[in-house]
């Protein structure tokens, strides 16, 4: 790379550890085809991409957004909050029709001794061994 390509940006990205990263992105972008915004000059990518910005074709703060989007692996979504005065929300067992009695009908679960669960586990097969796998 050209030292006076890098001097160049530093002016426009103040920190050499975000240039760093902001013009490799970039580079990345333009192996992937994204078009270049000013001739190439036969120069590699990562010249490209300081001389982009360098010459304010791209906006630093952009391209900063576009790297951290595409470093997030999960994207939190914010859910609205309920409003003040609504009540919480009651348990499905808890709602009754109407002209039944208010109380809950009792919810029952089947019960499953340690022995039990212990003759159904050796009792089951494993599955045959395929070379497809």
């Amino acid at each position: 790379m050209a030292r006076v390509t890098v001097e160049d940006c530093v002016d426009k990205v103040e920190n050499r550890f975000e240039l760093v990263l902001l013009a490799s992105h970039r580079a990345r972008q333009i192996s992937q085809g994204q078009p270049i915004t000013i001739d190439r000059d036969n120069d590699k990518n990562p010249v490209v991409a300081l001389r982009e910005i360098a010459d304010e074709t791209l906006s630093p703060d952009d391209l900063k957004e576009d790297l951290i989007h595409s470093l997030q692996k999960h994207v939190e979504v914010d859910e609205p909050e309920p409003a003040p005065n609504a009540q919480p929300a009651q348990p499905q067992a808890a709602i009754t029709q109407a002209g039944q009695d208010d109380e809950p009908e009792s919810i029952t679960f089947d019960r499953m001794s340690e022995d039990d669960l212990l003759a159904g586990i050796e009792g089951l097969v494993p599955p045959e061994k395929n070379d497809d796998y």
